[in-house]
């Protein structure tokens, strides 16, 4: 079973950035909107015969075929709120409430679809965030569905948060109690920790003891 992971915070808030020290030889980025990285990034290319490891997607079958096809550990998933959002404007001529099922659906099967990757595999999403009527952070969405019926952040065992903390980027570890932030007992000491996805990758490798079971 792949481990799956959400990185949720606002925009601006050093989730893309994350990736900075992740090793593009390893990681399989796919950005479901086309843009360039917010770091000096000149291996980070589009796959051609010629390598690369970059695809650009909002096709929830076409993810998903990528994730199990790819050979690299890891996967990143780019503004992952945007698959719900770039199906609702292209559908949003359609009257009823069929749209929204199935885009929930497509949501929902990307998110199990890295569930279902060999256990050594680490999938990365990383998404906006929204606030509840109640005052709950949570993954950003579109509908009730997800929310109501689901709950997206019960498909991972790790919610990481952005946040900015006198002009420090880091991650949130720890459930402020309005939010969804969680990670497994003894994986971060600290409530706080820069926001590098190599390093978070590098502990939950160690954690799970993923290092032989490629």
């Amino acid at each position: 079973m792949g481990i799956g992971v959400m990185v949720l915070g606002q925009s601006g808030t050093g989730k893309s950035t994350s990736l900075r020290n992740m090793n593009p030889a390893e990681t399989l980025l796919i950005q479901v909107i086309n843009k360039p990285l917010p770091f000096r990034s000149k291996e980070w290319r589009p796959i051609s015969k010629d390598g690369g490891n970059i695809i650009v997607s909002a096709d929830a079958a076409q993810i998903i075929t990528a994730m199990q096809k790819t050979s690299r550990s890891v996967i990143v998933i780019d503004d992952f709120q945007y698959l719900l959002a770039t199906e609702f404007m292209k559908r949003a001529h359609e009257t009823g409430y069929t749209k929204f099922t199935e885009m929930a659906l497509h949501y929902y099967d990307v998110l199990t679809a890295a569930a279902a990757l060999p256990a050594h595999k680490r999938a990365y999403f990383l998404s906006h965030t929204d606030t509840s009527e109640s005052g709950q952070v949570k993954a950003k969405t579109i509908g009730k569905l997800l929310d109501e019926k689901i709950t997206v952040e019960g498909l991972v065992t790790i919610v990481l948060r952005t946040q900015v903390i006198n002009g420090q980027y880091v991650f949130a570890t720890k459930n402020s109690g309005s939010d969804t932030t969680k990670t497994p007992m003894d994986l971060f000491a600290e409530e706080h920790i820069p926001n590098d996805l190599a390093a978070v990758d590098a502990a939950i490798t160690n954690y799970y003891d993923l290092s032989q079971a490629a």
